[in-house]
Parts: structure tokens; sequence; C-alpha cells
């Protein structure tokens, strides 16, 4: 028997279909889409950039904080993009949450890596810490985006999408170019107007709006009630936080600030290329501190200016070339010499000069160097400098005095290198001699004759010698006053290097008829060279140089 077939008429089936939600259009979805991945790379790139600028100061060493961010950062996103698989079935409240956690944890790195230093004087984990969770929630991002897509593909098509192919590509051109612009935006926008802190707090806003208004508007019909709830108290929630932190960061930096140098800190400016702190009561002397690194200690810091400047001066002085120096001791010790004709000081940073010139504290602690009329001040890179300097300067300097860093400090490095080692020689007359603060003797042998193995390959002979004193102690290193313990005052020692151009090694000595220092004589120095040289090891390391720098302990 054959059933008839029983025919619906085409309004009750329009009538007993599933009503379906309304969907956008695939093209409305595709540009907000491509403007949110622009900004939360963006984002995602400035809380990477802050995270290598941010441990590079409060660590040292740039190279090896970059290093272990940008490797730490890359595998977790490989794992974020694993993770992301499981929430592709919710991708929508999981995109919403995965922002709404990375405008929080990025926002808030900052400030907390900062207190992490502050309050508890470690901050390498918290470092590796934030790496792994920001890298896993950058690396969620872009695998739900693309599952969302190619959803709405089908909502919108009835099937797979027409091209996932240009689909992935558009997503990657947008996450890059927002790179790009993040990457710009950190150095040349955030990091000057709004320093670390609030740049990260106000980064984190940006990337909670742009990632919760794309979920909570344009894909607002695959969250059901509940998960639109969630979302928007989650969003409100993360921008409360960061709008408090914003108001209070001041407050912040400043218990901070006192954590770090105690409660007499009477200057705290930030230049264009450091912080620059001034501690001390209004009696003392002052202490000056550079990207929270001790580099003048008021108490002791004739000590190493003495050692640095008086062996130096024993000889012709009339013309003098310091690289550094912008504190103006060094220039102070020069200046006591008579004879000195003129003084060039060659400074990266003019905030420093400028305080040291206008600071009462330090202006007692230099004698004014910088108001006398044979000091001229450049304001340049050294090394760039020194280059075009031999061309220029129509006599050659009798002493060059390298007040710098120590070598460990990644910055410095090429200002420890053979190649400006031999622009050094290039300005030095035949009978002049350069001094180099090169280290701790004690606490980094193997840095402190590297550079003496750097200054010999340059075509100098060399002395080595150290000086030591009592410094405030201070956590940060590794500087001037660095020291092995940074709970209260300890004995720390600078090495110098003596250096000539020839294969014979300088006489230590002071100049006869010049200044009395009142840490060096006669025996002073040669008990200094003596501990230098009990130091020295079996075998001379290698030379340092641009290409193959190989400072760090």
């Amino acid at each position: 028997m054959i059933e008839s077939t029983v025919t619906v008429p085409p309004e009750e089936r329009v009538r007993r279909a599933p009503a379906r939600r309304p969907v956008r259009p695939r093209e409305a979805v595709r540009f907000p889409v491509l403007a949110v991945v622009f900004v939360c790379a963006a984002c995602g790139l400035v809380y990477e950039l802050e995270l290598v600028a941010l441990s590079s100061y409060l660590i040292g060493d740039s190279v090896t904080q970059a290093s272990v961010v940008l490797s730490v950062m890359v595998f977790a996103m490989g794992v974020g993009s694993l993770l992301a698989k499981r929430l592709r079935c919710r991708a929508a409240v999981g995109f919403g949450l995965v922002e709404a956690a990375l405008a929080l944890v990025g926002g808030c790195s900052a400030m907390v890596l900062y207190a992490a230093f502050a309050w508890l004087g470690e901050s390498r984990y918290v470092v590796v810490a934030f790496s792994l969770a920001i890298g896993v929630l950058i690396g969620a991002e872009i695998p739900l985006l693309m599952s969302l897509m190619q959803r709405t593909g089908r909502k919108a098509g009835g099937g797979e999408p027409d091209d996932a192919a240009g689909t992935v590509a558009d997503l990657f051109a947008a996450d890059y170019v927002g790179a790009l612009v993040g990457g710009l935006a950190f150095p040349f926008l955030l990091l000057p107007w709004l320093g670390q802190l609030t740049g990260a707090l106000v980064t984190g806003a940006v990337n909670a709006v742009a990632g919760g208004g794309l979920v909570l508007w344009v894909f607002r019909h695959d969250l059901t009630a509940r998960s639109r709830a969630l979302l928007l108290a989650v969003n409100l929630g993360v921008l409360a936080v960061l709008a408090t932190a914003t108001v209070l960061v001041d407050d912040f930096e400043q218990a901070a600030r006192r954590a770090v140098y105690g409660e007499h800190v009477r200057v705290a400016v930030h230049t264009d290329l450091q912080e620059v702190v001034v501690t001390g009561g209004p009696e003392g002397p002052p202490d000056l501190f550079l990207d929270g690194r001790l580099r003048v200690s008021g108490q002791d810091e004739y000590r190493y200016h003495e050692a640095l400047v008086h062996p130096a001066m024993n000889g012709p002085h009339a013309r003098v070339l310091v690289v550094g120096g912008g504190d103006g001791m060094a220039v102070r010790e020069v200046l006591r010499h008579p004879g000195v004709r003129s003084v060039t000081v060659v400074e990266l940073d003019p905030g420093v000069v400028r305080l040291a010139r206008t600071d009462p504290a330090l202006t007692r602690l230099n004698g004014q160097a910088f108001r006398d009329p044979r000091v001229r001040v450049v304001h340049e890179d050294a090394f760039h400098w020194l280059r075009g300097a031999a061309d220029r300067v129509r006599e050659r300097y009798d002493v060059v005095l390298s007040d710098l860093p120590d070598p460990g400090i990644t910055s410095s490095t090429k200002l420890y290198s053979e190649e400006f080692y031999g622009l050094v020689a290039r300005v030095l007359g035949p009978s002049g001699r350069f001094a180099v603060h090169a280290g701790s003797v004690t606490d980094r042998p193997r840095t402190y004759w590297t550079v003496d193995a750097t200054l010999r390959a340059a075509g100098f002979a060399t002395r080595p010698y150290s000086a030591s004193g009592r410094t405030p102690g201070f956590a940060a290193g590794p500087d001037r006053a660095d020291r092995s313990a940074g709970t209260g005052p300890g004995p720390c020692d600078w090495g110098f290097l003596l250096a000539v151009p020839g294969d014979r090694p300088p006489v230590l000595g002071l100049a006869p008829g010049g200044p009395r220092p009142r840490s060096l004589d006669a025996d002073a120095l040669a008990a200094a060279a003596d501990r230098a040289e009990r130091t020295r090891g079996d075998g001379a390391p290698p030379s340092s140089t641009l290409v193959h720098p190989r400072y760090g302990d």
C-alpha cells in the first residue's frame, strides 16, 4: 500500500520552521574585528616593551632581560593558542574574558613589578610570571577571533566561509600593523608623556574597552543573557581597578621610592633618558642615583674620584677630556690641578648636568665645577662624538678620564669596547694618560680584567689599581657602589686602570706640586696596585668588541 504524499503549504512550513537568530552580514563583522585586533596587538606589544624596559631598569643587563621576556612570552603565546582550543565552543565569552584578564594583568604589571622590587628586593621571578601570563593571554586572542569569524560566516552564508585563508591573512595583517604602532607609541608617546606605571594602566584600559566592546556589541547574539551580564560586570570591574590605580599611582610611586631610597628623597625627576634621584638630609651629604643605581655617595665619593683623576694627572694635563662625569665630581678634582687650561665633558643626559649645576647639595659637593669658564659640556653619545673628534680638535688631549657606569650594565658596554678605546687613542696625545673606571676588582674580577685585555688590544699599556670605601647599602647594582649585601652600610671597592699608548706600563703616582688628595699618597697607590694584581687569574680573558661583548659575570 502506497501512502499518499502530504504536501504542506508554504505558509505552514514557514510557520513551523524554528526561529533563527538575526545575524550581521559578514562584512559588517569583519572591519570591527580587524580594528580590535589592531588595538589589542598594539596593547600587547606595549606590555611586552614595558616589561623589558622596567626589568632592565630594576635588574640591569638589558640584553638578558629582553631575551628572557621575549623568549618566555613567545613560548607562552604558543601555549595560549593551544589552550584556546578548549574555548572554541564558547568563543565569544572566552574572548571577552581573555581580553579582560589581559587588560588587568598587563595594565597592573608595571606596578606589581615595581612593588616587588621596592618591598621584596627581588623582581626576576615576577618578570617571568608576567611574561608567561601575558603571553598565554595574547596567544589565545587570534584563535578565538578566528573561531568567531568562521561561525559568523557559516551563519551568514549557510556554509563554510568563502575565504578562510583570506580571513587569517587579514587577522595577522591587522595584528602585525598594530604591533608596529604599539612598538612606536611606547617610546615616543607613552613613556615620555605618561611614564611606565601610568602608561601601562592606560594601555590596559584601552585593551579592556576594545575587547569588551567587540564582544558585547558585535557578537552579542552569541552570548546568553547571563554571559552578557558576566562580561559587563568583569569589564567594569577591570576598568574600576585600573582607574583606581591610575588615581593612586603618584602616592604609590612615592611610597615605593621611600622603600627603595629611604625617607630622605630630596629630588626625583625623570629625564628623557633615566630616573634621577637625590637623597640625603638637609645637612648631610647627598647621594645621587641614576636609574636606581648609586652613582655618587656623598659620604665618600672623594675616594672614588680622587683615585680616578689624580694618578692620570701625573704628567701633562693642560687639556682634559671627561667621558661621562655629569655629576661634576671628576671635574672638581681636575680643576684642583694648576695648569689646566680646558676641560671637555661629554655627558649624554643634560638632565644630570642641569641638576649638578642647580641643586644646592650637589653644587656644594662638586664645588660648582660647571661654573668654571674652562669647562665645556657636550651633550652627545660619547662613542659618536669621538668618531668625529679627531677631525675637530686642534690639539690632542693630555688626559682622558672614563667616568662611566660599570661595564656590566649593558648600555655602557660599547664604551668599554676595543673600538671605543681605539677612538680614544686617536684624540690622546703621544704622552697622554687614560684612566678608566672598570668596575669592582673583588666582586667581578673577570669583568675587570676583560677591560684590561680590551685596553691592551687597542694598543695601550696598562697599570691596574683599586680604591675602597664605605657607602650606604643599596640592593640595585652593578655600579660604582655595588656590594654583596644591600641591607646596610658595607665596604666596597672600585677598580681602575691607568693606560698609556705603547707597550710600557705607566708609573702610578701623583703629580709633583699638585693638590694633596685626602685618600691617596704614594704608599696607598702602591697598596692599591698590589690589591688589584692579586685578583689577576690564570690566562688573560679575551678583549671585548662591539660585535662580541664579553662583559657580564
